[in-house]
């Protein structure tokens, strides 16, 4: 059997981390059939402190093909670049299924192309739903859904948000491969990372903050906002450490912020982290401010209270199981939320630490029956 993997943004390629063990354990064993898998990067993430790095640390294997999407002027150049290149990989292989991951650009274009082609089409984390549909990341989940063969499901939530849009075959419970990930890497984490020595802070005693979704990026009020919450929260018993994605870095140039946070010195600027040294700044800070989709989960996954900075989230579960809050970007809510301290509970739904498995088990399982038919 062969399954090309689509992948193109940090998180995709953590997932792909677990999925692709799980992938060799399975060949290590007698059962049949053997998958050989093939691994397409689009490029979509193109900075070297937030793609080779993360390759390296995630022990992935090099693409079979690596296209050079990132950086395009627009959304739609973007997509069309990464559809020729995608199906030009594609009619050369010719797979047995192609996989994709999350919502980015690069999962919608991997799903496009294969059905254009006939491939049937997996989709890992499928039936999540933030009901906005004003995000990209919305429509591409969306359209991937309705083209995919198969749907890994990593919470019920998202089973009954894919009956709601009458998408009821091809559909399993797995749990959540970001689980996975926390258990694999949690511990080498530990065992390897030297982040919070090197910035000198100490454990429970600073606050984390990411921001990179274009709603927040691209909007001179929404970013200011955002930074001045965090000038505001900053001290020097307690400063917030941001690692920059590139695209918040451009614009806080843009929007003349930078005098803002050179007000306060607690604000503590970093260049981008790897994958080990992002989960050591999780799993030891105060709190979590993000508009990071899967850090909220590792949020939950490291037990540290997380403040969402936008208007909705797709993993509810953490908003009522008292982990997360939804803050939006105004400073007042934003500082607001750190005096809150909802009741906290445990979430079921994200599995066992073996969704990865499950998830080869099933696409192995699918296709026996089909080669039997």
């Amino acid at each position: 059997m062969k399954i090309v993997t689509i992948i193109g943004a940090r998180p995709q390629f953590i997932k792909l981390s677990v999925v692709s063990r799980a992938i060799t354990a399975h060949n290590r064993t007698d059962k049949k059939p053997k998958i050989d898998e093939y691994i397409l990067h689009t490029g979509q993430h193109y900075d070297q402190n937030m793609n080779d790095v993360f390759f390296q640390v995630l022990g992935l294997k090099k693409p079979d093909w690596q296209l050079h999407c990132g950086g395009m002027s627009s959304q739609a150049k973007m997509l069309a670049e990464m559809l020729t290149g995608i199906e030009k990989a594609l009619i050369e292989c010719r797979p047995d299924y192609v996989l994709v991951y999350g919502d980015t650009n690069s999962t919608l274009a991997g799903a496009l192309a294969a059905s254009r082609l006939h491939i049937p089409v997996l989709h890992v984390e499928a039936g999540i739903r933030s009901f906005n549909k004003q995000m990209p990341e919305e429509i591409n989940r969306i359209l991937t859904d309705h083209l995919s063969f198969l749907l890994f499901c990593p919470t019920g939530q998202a089973i009954r948000n894919l009956a709601k849009e009458n998408i009821s075959e091809g559909i399993f419970f797995t749990g959540d491969v970001m689980y996975d990930a926390a258990l694999t890497f949690g511990k080498a984490a530990e065992e390897k990372s030297k982040i919070i020595s090197a910035l000198n802070v100490q454990s429970k005693k600073y606050r984390l903050c990411t921001v990179h979704r274009a709603e927040n990026t691209d909007n001179p009020e929404r970013l200011t906002q955002i930074i001045h919450a965090m000038v505001d929260i900053s001290t020097s018993d307690c400063p917030v450490v941001l690692p920059l994605h590139p695209r918040t870095k451009a614009y806080l140039k843009n929007y003349n912020l930078n005098t803002t946070i050179a007000s306060n010195p607690s604000l503590r600027l970093i260049e981008p982290v790897d994958y080990l040294d992002m989960i050591m700044l999780e799993k030891n800070a105060a709190a979590i401010f993000t508009d990071s989709g899967g850090m909220q989960k590792e949020a939950y996954f490291y037990r540290t209270p997380c403040i969402t900075l936008r208007e909705e989230t797709e993993w509810t579960e953490t908003v009522q199981a008292g982990w997360n809050q939804i803050a939006g970007f105004h400073t007042e809510k934003i500082v607001g939320c750190l005096a809150n301290n909802p009741p906290k509970s445990e979430i079921r739904e994200y599995g066992d630490g073996n969704a990865a498995e499950k998830i080869v088990n099933a696409v192995v399982n699918v296709f026996s029956s089909h080669t039997r038919n």
